[in-house]
């Protein structure tokens, strides 16, 4: 089969608009995380998240597209345009070029915007842009046509693992051969009256109203909860001899992932399905590769930072690698977590260095892994694993190797 490499990569989120000022932000122990501003939250449960204040549409769309284009398509299109930029593809077959985006849940905002009109005005006064700009695979579909990428048309819906399983879909077209190269493209903003309120009827947000940039603790034994974080993250992926050829700079080759089914709960995870999806991306990378680090899915919930220490026990034995999880910073991305992690790691990768747990205060004995608690730490990071897990039990691993 081919092999499948890494030369453009974007990203947008809570703590900057671009993948170099939000990654040194992540690095630095920065948290996006502050009261909630784009609604009225004063009689929410949970009125803090992780959002994005400074970005503006126009800067990626004119005035009528915006209209036409939920917010999470906009934060997509902007971490899009940094990839495609970022690996100067110069002129390209674009039948051989596709995209794999991802949403957890798409366009939330304007379905709740359109279901108060319908209530308070009238069927006539829903907007025509409204079923386009929700659907999800409307995010590739904008894409597309953007960059003019007539390969595969591809969409993961698969809650917090779909950014991730975007990535491997992506990756299958090229192995194949069906395409030379893939935009991924994962992207979520959710952080409305309903997702908010909907997560937080689950008990499943951290409820630390008045201490925002410390609510998100993954792995410590004092964390109630996530919090909602929106953005979007982007890479573009190549077969190996194409990307050579060209004479691109290449940040890391795919080498394993994985996905599988808990088939055992719709919001608690068992320990065999992320043990699973682990397991296979590891066999795939082969018994020469040594992981060095890795970006947990670490949302800060009691039942998942346990659950996921346990299976990267099973998975590494006595030598689980430094783990830590950048959520504390950036708040969970939802569908769109996996792919601006893949990006974080492939970052860490070419920077040499460990992003940090913040907010690691209390150990907690279930969770008594390396997380790199609080402070960044250089490190020569060879190869880099990144972990997702989603509800319904869907999960997504994959494995990037610096050449």
């Amino acid at each position: 089969m081919k092999r499948v490499v890494v030369t453009g990569i974007g990203m947008i989120n809570s703590l900057g608009l671009d993948k170099e000022s939000s990654f040194k932000a992540i690095c630095e122990g920065k948290t996006g995380v502050k009261r909630i501003t784009s609604f009225d939250v004063s009689d929410f449960p949970v009125q803090i998240a992780a959002e994005i204040t400074d970005f503006d549409p126009l800067t990626v769309l004119d005035g009528k597209e915006v209209k036409k284009a939920d917010r999470f398509i906009q934060l997509g299109i902007k971490a899009s345009n940094e990839a495609m930029a970022d690996a100067n593809l110069g002129d390209f077959d674009a039948s051989k070029f596709g995209v794999s985006s991802a949403a957890g849940i798409g366009g939330l905002p304007n379905i709740e915007k359109n279901s108060v009109t319908l209530a308070e005005k009238g069927v006539k006064r829903i907007s025509p842009f409204f079923i386009p700009s929700a659907l999800v695979n409307m995010l590739g579909g904008m894409v597309s046509i953007n960059h003019g990428l007539q390969g595969p048309n591809l969409s993961s819906v698969t809650a917090c693992a779909a950014g991730t399983h975007a990535i491997s879909q992506a990756a299958k077209c090229i192995l194949v051969g069906q395409t030379k190269g893939m935009l991924v493209v994962g992207a979520e903003a959710t952080i409305c009256g309903v997702g908010v309120g909907g997560f937080a009827a689950m008990k499943a947000l951290s409820t630390r109203n008045d201490d925002p940039a410390k609510a998100s603790r993954p792995f410590d034994a004092d964390r109630d909860g996530f919090i909602m974080g929106e953005g979007a993250g982007a890479l573009v992926l190549e077969e190996y001899e194409s990307a050579k050829a060209r004479g691109a700079r290449i940040y890391a080759e795919l080498v394993g992932f994985g996905e599988s089914g808990d088939a055992h709960h719709i919001t608690s995870p068992s320990l065999e399905g992320p043990l699973s999806a682990m397991k296979q991306a590891l066999s795939m990378a082969g018994d020469d590769i040594r992981v060095d680090y890795i970006n947990a899915h670490g949302t800060s919930t009691p039942v998942n930072d346990k659950n996921e220490t346990a299976a990267l026990k099973q998975a590494f034995g006595a030598n689980v690698p430094p783990v830590s999880s950048t959520k504390g910073q950036i708040g969970h991305c939802l569908g769109a977590a996996g792919a601006i992690e893949a990006v974080i790691s492939i970052m860490a990768m070419r920077d040499g260095i460990m992003p940090p747990t913040i907010n690691y205060t209390t150990p907690d004995a279930d969770c008594d892994l390396d997380y790199v608690p609080n402070v960044a730490r250089k490190a020569d990071i060879n190869v880099a694993m990144s972990n997702s897990f989603g509800f319904g039990g869907t999960n997504g691993v994959v494995i990037f190797k610096k050449l």
